[in-house]
């Protein structure tokens, strides 16, 4: 061009490059759908499967593959897909691995819309899903048949946080050639190395503790294998799942403080867990930790710590009505899904309805417990735990 350019030209063409040499802590915000190349040629010879150049903002820019590289680190995976929320995660999994006419196992205590997932999966695309008792272990391989292709693991369990034996269900599931994916978020890949315990693949929620702020919606999916990262690559492709840089930035500057919040709300979580199991109203406190919670000798074997989710069991004698009541009149628990935040939050579960096989009697209450001071949380506890029997 040798004529001068317009003011409009010049506000989409500016001849202004910034300085090299910048350096600071935080990873850049790299904003992009389009991706501009060098030449046709350059163009030509990227592919969006390998991860070392880039082709599409919806297959990520140097922040996305920068937040990849560091959760694969801290699961000690060699690839990780990220996605719009956990749920959207889980679907990645579930539409990458299974067609027709397979089977998928799913532990009866799992996460409700994977429970929901699964339904929809089995009605409308014939894919055949079995629920399996969390505890069963080895047993599992009597469950296992010539079409299963996945199975499911939670640990610890979602609301009713039985532990599973995951290096048991593993080694019985590959001995027939079945995958196995786990949900754990629980404990934020600090607590729990499930690649080491003969997991396929890991499914995170970084919704919870790797952002910390309850304000990020955000999944992972992450593998050791291969061949298996690219077939979940091409479903993730197919499927246009994509995240925002903004948010990806976001669980980024989050990270560094993740292992500190972690520890402080599992002390914090389990000193009132200690705490409610010595109230009269509450008959079963289900935190891993815990002896008498189910799973807690393998918890003890294969974790090294336990975050700040647990439920408790009310006393049969309080109804629906009153436990109800009891979470309302809380103060500083706020009433809200979702956890890992700096917020501590309270729901009550009507958990027969969504459980085939539920021996407790009593109303089931979950816990979140945040980064207040635990002294204040019990006060608080405490005080709602009067109006039981106003």
């Amino acid at each position: 061009m040798t004529h001068s350019k317009s003011l409009q030209t010049l506000l989409s063409h500016s001849n202004y490059i910034a300085p090299e040499g910048f350096a600071a802590f935080p990873v850049p915000i790299h904003h992009a759908s389009t991706v501009v190349f060098k030449d046709v040629a350059a163009m030509r010879s990227r592919s969006w499967q390998h991860k070392n150049a880039y082709t599409y903002g919806l297959h990520g820019t140097p922040t996305s593959f920068t937040l990849e590289a560091r959760l694969a680190e801290i699961e000690d995976a060699h690839q990780c897909l990220l996605a719009p929320s956990g749920l959207a995660a889980i679907a990645l999994v579930n539409l990458g691995l299974l067609k027709s006419g397979d089977d998928v196992l799913l532990p009866d205590n799992v996460y409700g819309p994977n429970r929901e997932m699964a339904q929809w999966l089995a009605q409308d695309y014939g894919i055949s899903v079995r629920l399996y008792d969390p505890m069963i272990g080895a047993g599992i391989a009597e469950l296992i048949e010539p079409h299963t292709r996945l199975l499911w693991t939670e640990a610890p369990g979602s609301i009713t946080m039985e532990v599973p034996d995951i290096p048991a269900l593993c080694a019985a599931a590959h001995a027939r050639g079945v995958l196995v994916a786990i949900d754990n978020t629980w404990s934020a890949g600090l607590a729990f190395r499930a690649f080491d315990h003969g997991v396929d693949i890991i499914m995170q929620a970084l919704t919870k503790y790797q952002s910390g702020g309850a304000d990020v919606l955000m999944g992972a999916v992450l593998t050791r294998d291969d061949a298996l990262a690219q077939q979940l690559g091409r479903a993730h492709m197919r499927l246009g799942m994509g995240v925002g840089m903004d948010d990806v930035y976001m669980v980024l500057r989050s990270l560094p403080s993740m292992p500190l919040r972690f520890h402080a709300h599992d002390m914090a979580a389990r000193q009132i867990a200690g705490w409610l199991k010595s109230r009269p109203e509450i008959t079963t406190v289900l935190h891993p930790a815990l002896e008498d919670c189910p799973g807690h000798a393998h918890w003890k074997r294969d974790f090294t710590g336990a975050g700040g989710l647990f439920s408790v069991i009310f006393d049969a004698r309080f109804t629906e009505a009153q436990t109800d009541r009891f979470v309302n009149a809380l103060q500083l628990f706020r009433i809200g899904f979702s956890w890992g935040g700096s917020n501590s939050l309270c729901v009550p579960y009507r958990i027969g309805s969504m459980r085939d096989s539920w021996q407790h009697a009593g109303q089931l209450v979950r816990f979140n417990i945040g980064l207040e001071n635990p002294l204040d949380l019990i006060a608080d506890i405490e005080r709602a735990l009067a109006t039981l029997s106003a």
